[in-house]
């Protein structure tokens, strides 16, 4: 995912997504999908790829995009940590990882990092009541977080992420 770095964009990287399809109505969504998969999130350039490739406004790839949260018009980071903040899990602890994260990573839910590496987010119900309060890093379910603990077992995963990039 992300294959840009920096500014860069490259709108020949959609070009394969395109030909498949193309004719088909209704593949806004499955094009946005690819596109952010390509790119790690969707620019104004791409939408405006979009929109002129299928015969679209740019409002309305917008307005789809801006609709559906599994769509991302910013740069995230290299790991994405959400944290539950349902009911179990805000009565256990949640308002402190937050308050932990915003200490141990100068960020806020909803943003990045200044070096591109953690993109923190709210979520409201992970299904995991019973190990609350819970947090996602990477796909990786962690439950029963206390703040020192998330912070610790988050910078020990992207200290062992940046190791295995740099080997």
């Amino acid at each position: 995912m992300g294959v840009t770095e920096g500014d860069d964009f490259d709108p020949a990287l959609m070009d394969e997504v395109f030909e498949s399809y193309e004719r088909q109505k209704g593949a806004l969504i499955p094009v946005l999908q690819k596109a952010q998969h390509i790119y790690g999130y969707l620019p104004p350039e791409v939408l405006q790829l979009i929109a002129d490739q299928l015969g679209l406004s740019l409002s309305r790839v917008y307005g789809v995009a801006t609709f559906y949260a599994q769509f991302y018009l910013e740069r995230r980071g290299k790991h994405i940590l959400k944290l539950c903040d349902g009911t179990a899990c805000h009565v256990k602890g949640t308002p402190l990882l937050l308050t932990a994260v915003e200490d141990g990573f100068e960020i806020q839910p909803g943003e990045t990092t200044k070096d591109g590496e953690l993109t923190a987010e709210v979520v409201y119900c992970l299904g995991s009541c019973a190990m609350a309060p819970v947090a996602v890093l990477d796909e990786q379910v962690m439950g029963r977080m206390r703040p020192e603990m998330l912070v610790r077992q988050v910078k020990k995963h992207m200290a062992s992420s940046r190791k295995e990039t740099e080997a």
